[in-house]
């Protein structure tokens, strides 16, 4: 899979729905419920963030429910989108983006959201052949000004910022015509998760899914 090919894959991901959860699974038992009711709530794509000794079995395990589109966050080595494949993740996300990282998701078929915030870092990106991109961290980058002004001279990229981005902020994001969609962990608070309110889960993940873009 090239760049490109992964490029548009990637946008596919990012049109279901205007939030991608960004998920930080403790227990593994939480995973299967909480991916249910995340697509319950209209929040199909779902990104677990390899940051937990467990994360790649939760990958296993949301995998398996129906209607969702589970992903590996925080790919930095060849190593993470090998073991991101092989536990059922269909997208990667990458704060960043490298050669070797790239090689590996063309290796291993897997399409990547690779992560930019500069001009030059975007410019780096379509060089390889990405026009869909991650803009992390957003909140400390300059946030939805700066998303706008890379529209000017680089029109034909779209943007999910990632980092700091809420309820109350993100349809500042979502309302710019480079930004496809927009990651968030308020979707899925580690309070909820731990007190197993799927109910107040799947209601965060509607009203997420309702904002305009």
């Amino acid at each position: 899979m090239t760049p490109a090919e992964q490029s548009a894959a990637a946008r596919r991901i990012c049109a279901l729905a205007p939030i991608i959860p960004v998920i930080v699974v403790q227990q593994v038992t939480d995973a299967a419920p909480l991916a249910r009711a995340l697509v319950a709530g209209g929040l199909p794509a779902l990104e677990v963030t390899l940051r937990t000794p467990c994360a790649l079995e939760a990958i296993r395990a949301m995998a398996d429910v129906e209607g969702g589109v589970v992903g590996a966050g925080t790919l930095l080595t060849p190593a993470d989108v090998k073991a991101a494949k092989a536990a059922g993740a269909r997208f990667g996300v990458s704060p960043g983006l490298t050669e070797r990282l790239v090689k590996a998701c063309e290796d291993e078929g897997l399409p990547l959201l690779p992560g930019a915030v500069t001009a030059s870092e975007v410019m780096r990106a379509m060089e390889w052949g990405y026009d869909m991109l991650k803009f992390f961290p957003a909140g400390t980058s300059g946030g939805a000004a700066a998303i706008k002004a890379l529209g000017g001279p680089l029109p034909q990229v779209r943007f999910c910022p990632t980092g700091g981005v809420s309820l109350a902020n993100a349809p500042d994001y979502l309302a710019l015509k480079n930004v496809a969609c927009a990651g968030g962990s308020w979707v899925a608070p580690d309070a909820k998760v731990q007190a197993g309110d799927w109910a107040g889960i799947e209601a965060l993940a509607r009203e997420a899914a309702a904002l305009p873009r």
